[in-house]
């Protein structure tokens, strides 16, 4: 972002530790899905609302499933996926904010709560932030003007600055909503309102959150760092200190495994792509799996058992794994780690079995990388991994459809793919923050029921796998912007251009996952939709596993 002026205010980083006292806790919120003041209905940004069968229903399981037997249950603490230290998650509360509203032909649905047209959330947001503002400046006309925009712009004027007493709002946090501070906040930063952002930064928002409040007190904590990271140009350099100040690989990993027992959405990764690669590869004697982010290597073992009992012996595997610099740091050593641990593992069960390592980057990868042989059938596994590629927004090189091209010259039998369902790659800022803060309103929420509110593993694996991400989407722009994810009907559209169709989803891939649902919270919830599987939170889509294979 451009700022008219710069500021020497210090880079360092403010996460808040301040005890929760006087705040009311937020637990009604509306589905209001446009913005009065920024035109948020670009198609480019949208986050998606479901209606989700309720995950507890007993179907049937892996146990009256043969074409699904072993391939779920990893509760070995290796089994928690490290992938850079960032989270697989993101979220929105079922009945959140306001949504981004992208209407693809694969996210035309809106929430089953939700009974609001477009039309109709702008003007009750228009009112709800008209309310806001009479509340704190009182109700003159020069001062709030709902049919164009909350509070008038520093461009178009004198600055509200003036008009606000920030002693005053600040004795009224009991009674504001941390929700629509965030939101008036971020729209000061993206109007370039200096006054009014330091304002909300300083007076207020540093009082309503704290790391180990409630769900939007937290998520809030790291939001206002991204801001101020963000106003203070300095967005760039917070994400440095936030890598550079990991943890040691075994509390890194211990806190990943705190996220990976609490949370489904690993092992929705793993389950859903295990059942459908294990399917493919049923008949076939020699198997290459590429995995373009291996992590642990964990996810593999539940496959190998499978075919080690497969009729007529187990077939040959070779995995290449493909791996960087932060799962290194995380695993506490290169790929030979996950190399010589499937190795073993595999021998156990007298599984034939080969490892190859790629140490670099996904968007590194070329073909000589990958060693293809004839005569091996070819799996990809792109579990929570693509939208790290720059794509054409970012540069010209556009790796993210470049793999894909690469992927398909190798004719693979089946390639698998899991992501967020979230729109933050091409949105302008504000439509990205908001976006952001709904999505991870959900996660937050779905981490929290898992442990204590004073839980500090939970804390610490929120700051230091979550906390870096959500700072990365709101603070930083260009190369320098890694969290970039797409809807799944972007994927759809982008594996088409590659080459690709879709191949539904089967019933034992469905099945897998309902079964694992079971071992957690009830607002979990599964969706067959479009031959792909969407994992979700109440209502809102988290994230979506589907698979392709060649045209």
């Amino acid at each position: 972002m451009q700022t008219s002026q710069k500021h020497s205010t210090s880079a360092g980083i403010h996460i808040y530790h301040q005890p929760v006292q006087g705040i009311d806790p937020y637990n009604h919120y509306q589905i209001l899905q446009s913005n009065s003041c920024h035109d948020i209905h670009d198609s480019s940004s949208q986050g998606t609302n479901v209606s989700f069968e309720a995950s507890k229903e007993q179907y049937y399981t892996l146990d009256s499933s043969p074409a699904t037997n072993g391939l779920i249950g990893c509760d070995s603490p290796s089994c928690a996926s490290v992938s850079s230290s960032r989270s697989p998650l993101s979220p929105q509360n079922s009945q959140s904010y306001y949504s981004d509203q992208h209407q693809s032909s694969d996210n035309n649905y809106g929430s089953p709560i939700s009974g609001y047209s477009s039309a109709e959330d702008s003007y009750e947001l228009k009112n709800k932030l008209r309310e806001l503002e009479i509340t704190l400046l009182g109700p003159e006309p020069d001062i709030v003007d709902s049919c164009h925009c909350c509070f008038k712009s520093v461009h178009q004027g004198a600055s509200p600055m003036s008009k606000y007493n920030w002693v005053q709002i600040a004795e009224m946090i009991p009674k504001l909503d941390l929700r629509d501070v965030l939101i008036l906040c971020a729209q000061s930063v993206a109007d370039d309102d200096i006054q009014t952002a330091l304002g909300w930064m300083d007076n207020v928002l540093v009082k309503m959150v704290s790391v180990a409040g409630d769900p939007i007190q937290r998520l809030g904590a790291y939001m206002l760092e991204g801001l101020r990271a963000r106003f203070e140009s300095s967005g760039s350099l917070i994400y440095k200190a936030l890598k550079c100040e990991q943890p040691t690989s075994k509390d890194l990993m211990t806190y990943m495994h705190v996220l990976y027992q609490i949370c489904p959405y690993w092992k929705f990764a793993y389950i859903s792509a295990n059942v459908v690669i294990g399917e493919a590869m049923q008949n076939e004697a020699r198997i290459h799996i590429i995995d373009f982010q291996i992590a642990q290597g964990t996810q593999w073992f539940l496959l190998m058992q499978a075919l080690a009992r497969r009729p007529g012996g187990p077939p040959f595997i070779r995995v290449t794994g493909i791996d960087d610099s932060q799962s290194n740091h995380a695993r506490g050593g290169g790929l030979h780690i996950v190399g010589k641990k499937l190795s073993e593992y595999a021998n156990s069960l007298g599984v034939p079995f080969e490892f190859h390592s790629a140490a670099m980057c996904g968007s590194e990868v070329e073909l000589e990388n990958l060693v293809i042989r004839p005569g091996e059938a070819l799996a990809v596994n792109f579990p929570f991994v693509l939208h790290h590629m720059p794509d054409e927004s970012v540069t010209t090189e556009n790796h993210r459809d470049r793999l894909l091209r690469l992927v398909k010259s190798l004719s693979p039998k089946v390639v698998t793919l899991v992501e967020q369902e979230s729109n933050t790659n091409t949105s302008p800022f504000f439509q990205r923050f908001v976006e952001t803060l709904n999505y991870y309103t959900a996660m937050f929420e779905s981490i929290d029921v898992a442990r204590p509110r004073d839980d500090k593993q939970r804390i610490s694996a929120e700051q230091h796998c979550v906390a870096r991400d959500i700072v990365n989407m709101i603070a930083c722009e260009g190369p320098e912007r890694v969290e970039r994810h797409e809807l799944l009907g972007k994927w759809r559209s982008r594996f088409s251009m590659a080459g690709f169709s879709p191949c539904p989803m089967s019933s034992s891939a469905m099945a897998a996952v309902r079964s694992l649902l079971n071992e957690f919270n009830e607002n979990y919830r599964v969706e067959q939709r479009d031959g792909a599987l969407y994992l979700g939170w109440k209502n809102r889509a988290m994230a979506t596993s589907s698979a392709w294979t060649c045209y």
